[in-house]
């Protein structure tokens, strides 16, 4: 089935609601989601737009308080995450 066969709901793609931070401030993914049809195209959907380079630089942040990247590191990945945000067309709204 393709996604122009399945009917998606219309929070599709929408990262707030499919991919949401939860209390212990990680991302979890609400169990009505996993039982969607779209789930997997939804959340891809959903990393693909700005707010997945904000869960990338999230990901960063956790990665070097944990030390699992140094401090060069972790500003060299957040600058090259800038300038894809920066280089990105914006939305018109209308």
């Amino acid at each position: 089935m393709t996604q122009d066969q399945k009917e998606c709901p219309p929070c599709f793609g929408d990262l707030e609601t499919v991919f949401p931070m939860g209390a212990d401030g990680l991302r979890h993914s609400p169990p009505e989601c996993m039982r969607c049809a779209c789930n997997t195209d939804c959340m891809r959907l959903g990393l693909r737009g700005g707010g997945g380079l904000t869960v990338r630089e999230e990901t960063l942040d956790r990665a070097y308080a944990s030390g699992a990247i140094g401090f060069w590191e972790r500003w060299s990945r957040k600058k090259a995450l800038h300038l894809r945000k920066k280089n990105r067309p914006q939305k018109s709204e209308g």
